[in-house]
């Protein structure tokens, strides 16, 4: 029996704590604030695929989700697949079907940031977001998309039961749910402070990885174009203070309130500078509001409004309870509505009520431990390669990106290279197709569109640090420009061959730089770049609907 009394207390999502006890009142406000930033960023994704999807993974996409699911087909037999690649998209590629999952997604984030029945829209968009994830290849081999799924997937033993739960006072968050939630906002910045020692770049033990990490990095904003430009000391300063954040203050988890508190007030200015200063689509968002979960009830109800706390659901209060001197107003408030448990009739012993809570408590146990064990494998990997470790668990995880290692910018990049695609009639005279959020015209300053994440542009970046051998996506960008697919075409600005496709497609690689202050005042200019040649084959559409080369890249100069 203690036993069962310990798996409740720390793995059920609906445990009904005594009034008085501490963890009951820490973080229903923090809950309820990071379940409505979840809803948001669920949003943010699903939104910017609606106008992306069919030119990524439709059947005339750039990486078709059909193409892939029948190669897995080919290679698993029987129920594996399924577990190889979980996803809806089994039922049907169709362009309606992969739109039909992207708005049910939506939908069902909105009621998340609504707080309608928060576990179950929360699972569709579990669901509806894997589903893309797990058939759309290159386009989300992204750490942010494994971050998203795996706070989805934890909250949904972390939020409250009921239709419009409000702030969920008659459940509160299990202890596991919670813990694993501030374990995944722990390990995503102290494994990003491990890959940086660990990758050997001479950048960061230099304190030079921040020099030119404005320019280079993926999508930049026209904030990071005047940071870029301060000077070396303080880009210096930014690794130190990077590093030491990463791999130190984050501990401050682990201590007690007052330090959690203050480590949630140092975080939350970087996120938000690093928001401005770059666009990271939902990333910074995502680990920004796992940070409110540093913070409890009796800190956030003195910055809450008295209206907005009178407004809270009251179930029934106990005239008799009392609260501790030292809780403000606000907090008695809360306490006050919080329910009793029923000693005399214990919703556990009556009829099928036991059993369905009894496997309720054993699905979490089960699921959380094997998040946790997967999420600590992987980081004691990080430091021990060889640890005798069981990696069943893991590889049995893999799929469903729950439980992940993660490491930002190990190796700093030396220099910003775009790959540009363009047309010709002639083989001459080439017109360029202009891109949607990516650097390109020189006069255009660098824009902030985070937490909208164009999948196609960031790819490119990617692409560009690499060989072409290596990133399909672009010759075969090349194919459907060729062949006007209106749905690659949409993920362009603009298209100058309107009435009928060009005769060539190619694409080459530039190399940019912001330009000076000096030439910013005298060109008004906010980059400089310089051709570095052919990317990948120039491509023309042969009679019989083929591809055929007109021209093979050169060797480029280092791009990495």
């Amino acid at each position: 029996m203690r036993g069962a009394s310990i798996l409740r207390r720390f793995f059920s999502p609906e445990t009904e704590f005594p009034a008085d006890s501490p963890f009951l009142r820490s973080h229903l406000i923090p809950r309820w604030i990071f379940l409505r930033a979840l809803g948001l960023i669920y949003f943010s994704a699903f939104y910017s695929l609606l106008f992306q999807i069919r030119g990524l993974i439709g059947p005339d996409g750039i990486l078709p989700a059909l193409q892939y699911l029948q190669a897995v087909d080919r290679s698993l037999p029987g129920f594996t697949r399924f577990w190889f690649a979980p996803t809806l998209l089994w039922l049907s590629t169709s362009n309606h079907m992969l739109i039909e999952i992207t708005v049910v997604g939506l939908l069902s984030s909105l009621l998340v940031i609504a707080n309608v029945r928060p576990r179950f829209t929360l699972f569709v968009c579990l669901v509806c977001f894997l589903s893309f994830v797990s058939a759309a290849g290159d386009f989300s081999n992204y750490q942010s998309d494994g971050m998203l799924l795996e706070a989805g997937f934890i909250s949904l033993f972390f939020a409250p039961r009921g239709l419009w739960p409000r702030l969920g006072v008659a459940h509160a968050p299990s202890r596991a749910s919670l813990f694993l939630l501030q374990w995944e906002w722990f390990r995503i910045y102290f494994e990003s402070g491990l890959v940086k020692l660990l990758s050997g770049d001479q950048q960061w033990r230099h304190f030079t990885a921040m020099d030119e990490y404005y320019q280079n990095g993926p999508l930049p904003t026209w904030i990071g174009w005047y940071m870029q430009h301060l000077p070396h000391w303080f880009h210096a300063f930014t690794v130190a203070a990077t590093l030491t954040l990463e791999l130190g203050l984050v501990f401050l988890l682990f201590l007690p309130r007052p330090f959690r508190i203050a480590c949630f007030f140092i975080v939350t200015p970087w996120q938000i500078v690093v928001i401005a200063t770059a666009n990271y689509t939902f990333l910074n968002y995502l680990v920004l509001s796992l940070a409110f979960l540093l913070l409890d009830d009796q800190f956030l109800t003195r910055f809450l409004p008295q209206r907005f706390l009178r407004e809270m659901p009251s179930a029934r209060s106990s005239p008799e309870r009392s609260v501790p001197e030292e809780q403000p107003a606000a907090t008695t408030e809360i306490l006050d509505s919080m329910p009793q448990p029923d000693i005399e009739h214990p919703l556990q012993t009556r009829g099928w009520r036991k059993h369905t809570s009894a496997i309720r408590l054993a699905t979490s146990a089960v699921f959380l431990t094997w998040t946790l064990y997967v999420t600590t494998a992987e980081l004691i990997h990080m430091l021990w390669r060889e640890a005798p470790l069981a990696s069943a668990p893991i590889a049995a995880l893999e799929p469903f990106r729950i439980a992940n290692q993660y490491g930002l910018f190990a190796v700093m990049t030396r220099g910003r290279y775009e790959i540009e695609f363009q047309g010709s009639n002639d083989g001459q005279n080439w017109t360029p197709y202009p891109f949607r959020y990516k650097p390109q015209a020189l006069n255009e300053p660098p824009r902030i569109y985070a937490p909208y994440q164009p999948r196609f542009d960031w790819n490119l970046w990617f692409a560009s640090l690499g060989d072409w051998r290596q990133n399909s996506i672009v010759p075969l960008a090349e194919e459907r420009l060729l062949t006007a697919s209106p749905d690659v075409l949409a993920l362009f600005a603009g298209n100058a061959f309107t009435h009928s496709p060009p005769k060539y497609v190619r694409a080459v690689l530039w190399q940019y730089w912001f330009t000076s202050m000096a030439e910013k005042r005298t060109t008004g200019l906010w980059w400089k770049r310089q051709l570095l040649g052919l990317y990948a084959p120039a491509l023309t559409l042969k009679p019989d609907g083929g591809f055929d080369v007109v021209q093979w890249p050169e060797p480029l100069p280092p791009h990495e």
